[in-house]
């Protein structure tokens, strides 16, 4: 893989939220893998405990899994959470950020990492979106499971609603998509958004953002 010529490690990682308002909702698991080289050399999967009085909804329990009690029993503060994931890019000279929808991840992010002065990593680390990768490869639908069925990675590979998980399956992804076509550098910084709708949630100033139509005759670093 080309990417490893520019970067000596890659944290790749996902979020399960509470819901999709980022200005509202919170963490609630963070997962990640972290890889030098192409092995995997590190990560953390945490879960993280809900305000006081803040109740988690049942359909966020009916995805994923993860219930109130058990982020009351296992959960660790947002500061905890926060550290060990800035404690995964620590030591690395070119650290490279990939998520798959890494717009949606990003964003939850920051708000976990500001309040603890820790947002500013993400101003040192490169950005890669899986996700838009995967659609100048694939026609629609572009949800993770359908990647994982795309490459035939079923058997090493779930898209269960986890955050380790689905981070693990993102990382694997990259891989197979690296194997079929070595150009995942040239997506590194640029975002596709939805032709219609645009960008969700708030701008990422090292982020080049670019309309991608679900048209993969041209790859979206050459559309104009």
């Amino acid at each position: 893989m080309r990417l490893w010529e520019q970067f000596d490690r890659m944290v790749v990682f996902d979020t399960e939220t509470t819901g999709i308002d980022f200005g509202r909702d919170r963490i609630i698991e963070i997962g990640a893998v972290s890889l030098e080289g192409g092995a995997e050399t590190g990560g953390m999967d945490l879960f993280l405990r809900l305000p006081e009085g803040r109740r988690l909804d049942p359909f966020i329990t009916q995805l994923t899994g993860i219930t109130q009690e058990r982020l009351e029993a296992e959960g660790v503060g947002d500061e905890e959470a926060a550290r060990a994931f800035t404690a995964l890019l620590a030591g690395a000279e070119r650290p490279l950020l990939a998520a798959y929808n890494a717009q949606f991840d990003l964003n939850f992010l920051y708000d976990l990492l500001r309040p603890w002065g820790l947002a500013g990593v993400l101003r040192r680390v490169r950005l890669l979106d899986v996700l838009t990768v995967y659609r100048d490869r694939r026609d629609y639908p572009h949800k993770l499971e359908n990647a994982i069925a795309a490459y035939r990675l079923e058997d090493r590979a779930v898209n269960s609603h986890r955050a380790i998980d689905d981070a693990r399956a993102a990382a694997l992804l990259l891989g197979v998509m690296a194997e079929e076509r070595d150009d995942l550098e040239r997506y590194v910084g640029l975002f596709g958004t939805h032709p219609k709708y645009g960008r969700s949630g708030r701008k990422i100033s090292s982020v080049t953002y670019r309309a991608q139509p679900y048209d993969r005759r041209k790859p979206l670093y050459e559309l104009p």
